[in-house]
């Protein structure tokens, strides 16, 4: 896409060129489901209705929506966003499961660190809490890690919640 952008739009600026690309390529993103001449014809007409209207962002295409290397060139820019959306839209399930693998991974290194760290003051004192409003005995926390206080923490709200759900 880099390589495209360079060669088209040549007659503009850098940011007129930069401002038109960003447009276009919202645009497409906006209608894919369109085959790309229509995208064209739907972009100039656009274009062309925000000028009469006197409201457009690119007074500087005024002179140039009719011109046979304009169109060219947006024809080329369109087919070349058309190709990056449907690449990206085919690297998604990939991208997902990317991702899903690097929150298991970030959840286990949390609980490799949890498992080798003493549990807080606050984790220690809720645990306590929970075990008097249940009337549980209490277990020595001192060799309990921060990880295994909070699975035992865990398995008495669950195991107390499905027995309240049941008194209901």
């Amino acid at each position: 896409m880099y390589q495209i952008k360079n060669s088209i739009y040549l007659q503009f600026d850098k940011t007129q060129k930069s401002y038109l690309c960003h447009s276009i390529k919202a645009f497409v993103k906006k209608h894919t489901e369109l085959l790309s001449e229509k995208l064209l014809e739907e972009f100039i007409n656009e274009q062309k209705y925000y000028l009469e209207i006197d409201v457009s962002k690119y007074s500087f295409l005024r002179d140039y929506l009719d011109d046979e290397k304009f169109l060219k060139d947006t024809l080329i820019y369109i087919k070349e966003c058309k190709k990056y959306y449907d690449f990206k839209e085919k690297q998604k399930p990939l991208v997902e499961k990317q991702k899903k693998f690097e929150k298991e991974k970030r959840k286990f290194f949390q609980e490799l660190k949890m498992s080798k760290e003493k549990p807080t003051i606050k984790q220690i004192n809720y645990y306590k809490k929970l075990c008097k409003r249940f009337l549980i005995d209490i277990k020595n926390v001192d060799e309990l890690s921060k990880l295994e206080l909070r699975d035992e923490i865990g398995k008495i709200i669950n195991e107390y919640q499905i027995a309240d759900r049941n008194d209901d």
